[in-house]
């Protein structure tokens, strides 16, 4: 008897030494955001396994009692059955093919699932990035519209998942019609969860200017918050540094306690107060923080300013003082050899100038104490008043001595002022004229006036007594309308008309 090698597949081989059916494995299923779909794939694979281990164990019994039951002889004819036609292959045939073509629906649906699940936990990613930074509605909107493909990608998971449970692909006694089904649902399951996946897709991209501006935003927040933390830093340092050299500095120190909460604030974080609110507390905490850092580091130098302004006005009330009491001389004057017209405003000059020295001398006592007590505020604007008051001061006292020099230079040649205002008058003339054969008499009329008010002021420089301020005034009133007659004449030119 010749041996014939043993076929895998013959029915006489004993089933425990036939190598096991290779089993495809399973891709490992994507964990969902949804717990039942989760539980649900996690029971049906054990009841599968456990099923394949229990018939894997009774096949292997059932072969083994086999064999020890077959006659000797039997067990010697074995290689001849082997050599002969009459053999059968198990799993062969259509039913194999059909499990095949299920399997590789199965894994297409697999590989399907995880494509789709992998892209919206990436897209809620964006969402969430959206969500944090716009409140607008278009931002609304698409978390709104995320929330409705959340719930079609459950609906197809399910599809796919109820469909991978509902077929073991692995049973040894699969039947054609039971894998043709498996196949023709799972393929169903793949292709409505790679609709959902192009529809999401599309959803993804037209986020595109959403997320950029929120990444922007993003982008921006970190470095703002960097920047309120160093301005803080910078603004105690410097306010330290002041304190050393002696200067209290506490009204700096009061607006910088109110930073205080807007750090712990700051240091939340913008998941608890929002994107936006945070950048704006940051931006406001380093402009108020750098305004205070920049007022301590020129506290030193604005205690010197003050100092220094002390004793300048104190220095200039003192001199005006002086000077006050030559007003009374220059009037003594102006009483001798002008007409009461010519100094009756200025009788009040001395008293007045007198009680706003003693005003701005109390003034400078005030604002020293306000230096002394380092209210540096009260100090300047109580300084800015003593100014205000020497100003004016300064301005009564010299009207007197002023007031004399011009009565006595148009006593002694009052020509000289009258032609300085004609050679005015004849300017304009001259410009009203050019390229007219006949003036406008916007122009013509205002200047005409003006000549007839020079020609009456000069009238009253006759008689004994003439009063010459206000021939003064008027030859400055003449000039006066002279000017605003050029000046409208050449605007209008200017402008084409």
């Amino acid at each position: 008897m010749t041996a014939t090698p043993s076929q895998p597949h013959s029915p006489m081989v004993p089933r425990a030494a036939r190598p096991p059916h290779r089993r495809r494995s399973r891709p490992p299923r994507a964990e969902r955001d949804t717990a039942g779909r989760a539980a649900a794939g996690r029971a049906t694979a054990g009841r599968a396994t456990a099923g394949r281990a229990t018939a894997v164990r009774a096949t292997a019994v059932r072969d083994t009692l086999a064999l020890v039951g077959l006659p000797l002889l039997a067990v010697l004819a074995l290689p001849a059955a082997f050599a002969g036609g009459g053999t059968r292959r198990w799993f062969g045939g259509r039913a194999e093919s059909q499990r095949a073509e299920a399997q590789a629906a199965k894994d297409d649906a697999a590989a399907a699932f995880y494509e789709l699940d992998t892209a919206q936990r990436d897209l809620r990613i964006s969402i969430e990035t959206i969500a944090a930074v716009d409140s607008s509605p278009a931002a609304r909107r698409a978390v709104t519209d995320f929330e409705t493909f959340g719930r079609r990608i459950d609906e197809a998971s399910h599809q796919y998942i109820g469909a991978v449970d509902a077929h073991d692909l692995d049973r040894d006694d699969l039947e054609a019609s039971a894998a043709a089904r498996a196949r023709t649902e799972l393929t169903a399951a793949k292709d409505e969860l790679g609709r959902v996946k192009r529809e999401l897709d599309r959803f993804a991209e037209g986020l595109g200017p959403l997320l950029g501006k929120a990444e922007t935003q993003l982008a921006r927040l970190a470095p703002a918050v960097e920047r309120a933390r160093q301005a803080l830093l910078a603004a105690t340092n410097a306010l330290d540094s002041a304190r050393g050299s002696g200067l209290r500095a506490d009204d700096l120190a009061a607006r910088l306690a109110v930073l205080g909460p807007e750090l712990t604030r700051l240091n939340e974080g913008a998941g608890r107060h929002g994107v936006p609110q945070t950048l704006e507390r940051a931006e406001r905490v380093t402009r108020e923080a750098e305004a205070v850092r920049a007022e301590a580091e020129r506290l030193p130098e604005r205690a010197a300013e003050i100092g220094h302004r002390l004793t300048s006005l104190r220095t200039r009330a003192q001199a005006l003082t002086t000077r006050t009491g030559q007003v009374d001389p220059v009037l003594s004057e102006l009483r001798r050899r002008f007409t009461a017209a010519c100094w009756q405003d200025l009788q009040q000059v001395p008293d007045q100038a007198a009680e706003s020295v003693r005003q701005a001398e109390r003034k400078l006592a005030e604002a020293q104490t306000a230096r002394d007590e380092q209210r540096w505020p009260d100090a300047t604007a109580l300084l800015s008043t003593v100014r205000a008051l020497l100003n004016s001061t300064d301005e009564a006292v010299s009207a007197a001595g002023d007031r004399l020099r011009q009565l006595n230079a148009v006593q002694k040649d009052p020509q000289q002022e009258i032609e300085r205002t004609r050679f005015a008058v004849r300017d304009a003339q001259r410009l009203a004229m050019a390229g007219r054969s006949t003036p406008d008499p916007r122009h013509a009329r205002p200047l005409d006036e003006a000549v007839a008010r020079l020609e009456r002021a000069i009238a009253t420089l006759e008689g004994r007594h003439p009063d010459y301020w206000h021939f003064l005034t008027e030859t400055e009133a003449v000039r006066q309308t002279v000017a605003e007659v050029v000046s409208h004449i050449r605007e209008e030119r200017g402008a084409g008309n």
